[in-house]
């Protein structure tokens, strides 16, 4: 793992614009593309043990709704089609190979989930389709060796992990550390960080590492499980609904550790809402987009339009959901690059353009966090800040953490 240090942004305007794009030569398509169209793939579960994150496919289509009510992209509409796969692998490639070699998309775009996005990685690299941006931080996906046609975009949980860590010992040296986390790849990647963050030298801290199933209808007993070794700091590496489950449990035992949560299951409606929001205080977690319900962003422009956006296109979504932000800022990144394609819209080439992200601006992210990603980085998002939750809302803290060169 790469020295986690802190980075200084320079100050500048923004790198995130819509120019119209000026043509030079010919016009160029792979499939899904046409004068007037651009298909787009995606699967979410909208139903199932994970259908909180159902949210962030609605939003999906909402925002390309709004691209195409301004005339779509270099004057394409986006087809967006996504289907249901319940965050069931078997479903998952089914759907995916539906959405290929059926309604023949141009790309995949932020699949949802780490062993759904597992089980079409070899496939869809094997068929040279852009697997763009997928919906979970597995280290996994930035790998352009060997993966040359897919991509991450949120900070990797191993990173992520490691930061926790390293706040750990700088805060709680002499605690005892209980893990919760989630028996796949993603938790695997979360834990992994998080041991790498220790060191050898500290790894005796972690008293009882707990793993749960999605399909689990609790993790109250893991919880207990996790008490009864004696930590006295928990990392909760879990899905929203047994985040939520996790965080009440704790409450409903008395029990005053140290928690620390993935960002995966920040989501104050979504989680910290359910579980109680007095149960909820002070929570910690990494952050690297605006949270809406943190009034500092109200008069921030990017901000506005955001809200401006949701009342037009998701008038019955709870803007305190980060789902809707999260996908805001994910689309805008996949909008960027489909514009700088051009008329030149191959796979390679919006693989290439992916892979051209410099300092990159997009609405919604953290001031200080920028995109950057080149044919040998395929991280698009390396930095975070901490924040810790108030009863109401995340209050950010420290500095911006970063795992990549300045």
């Amino acid at each position: 793992m790469t020295k986690m240090r802190r980075r200084v942004f320079a100050a500048g305007s923004a790198a995130f614009a819509f120019s119209p794009y000026i043509a030079s030569g010919q016009k160029k398509y792979d499939p899904g593309v046409t004068d007037k169209e651009i298909k787009l793939g995606h699967t979410n579960p909208y139903s199932g043990p994970l259908s909180a994150y159902g949210t962030i496919g609605k939003a999906i289509a909402a925002y390309w709704t709004m691209v195409n009510d301004k005339g779509g992209i270099n004057g394409r509409k986006i087809n967006f089609i996504t289907y249901d796969d319940g965050f069931v692998p078997p479903k998952t490639v089914e759907m995916v190979r539906k959405l290929v070699e059926d309604d023949k998309v141009f790309a995949i775009f932020q699949l949802l989930g780490t062993p759904t996005n597992t089980v079409v990685h070899k496939y869809l690299n094997q068929k040279k389709v852009p697997q763009l941006f997928v919906a979970t931080g597995a280290s996994k996906w930035g790998d352009p060796k060997n993966f040359p046609w897919t991509m991450g975009w949120q900070p990797d949980y191993h990173t992520e992990g490691a930061i926790y860590a390293k706040h750990i010992l700088a805060n709680h040296k002499n605690g005892k550390i209980g893990i919760l986390w989630q028996n796949d790849d993603s938790g695997k990647d979360y834990v992994g960080g998080f041991l790498a963050g220790l060191g050898k030298e500290n790894q005796k801290m972690v008293v009882s590492s707990v793993s749960y199933e999605v399909t689990d209808p609790t993790v109250d007993s893991q919880i207990i499980q996790i008490k009864s070794s004696g930590a006295d700091i928990v990392f909760i590496e879990t899905a929203p609904k047994a985040a939520s489950q996790a965080i009440r449990k704790i409450g409903d035992l008395n029990w005053k550790p140290v928690r620390y949560l993935a960002n995966v299951s920040a989501s104050v409606a979504a989680v910290l809402k359910p579980a109680g929001f007095e149960t909820s205080k002070d929570i910690i977690t990494a952050a690297y987009l605006k949270d809406a319900t943190d009034k500092q962003w109200a008069n921030d422009a990017d901000y506005k339009e955001w809200d401006a956006w949701m009342k037009k296109y998701l008038p019955d979504a709870n803007p305190a959901d980060s789902g809707n932000v999260y996908a805001y800022a994910v689309s805008s990144t996949m909008r960027h690059c489909l514009t700088a394609c051009g008329d030149q819209l191959t796979r390679e080439n919006l693989m290439k353009q992916a892979a051209s992200m410099k300092n990159l601006e997009v609405p919604l992210l953290l001031p200080g966090i920028r995109i950057n990603t080149s044919p040998t980085d395929f991280y698009p998002i390396q930095s975070v800040r901490l924040s810790a939750f108030n009863g109401e809302t995340w209050e950010l803290f420290g500095d911006v953490l970063s795992n990549e060169s300045a």
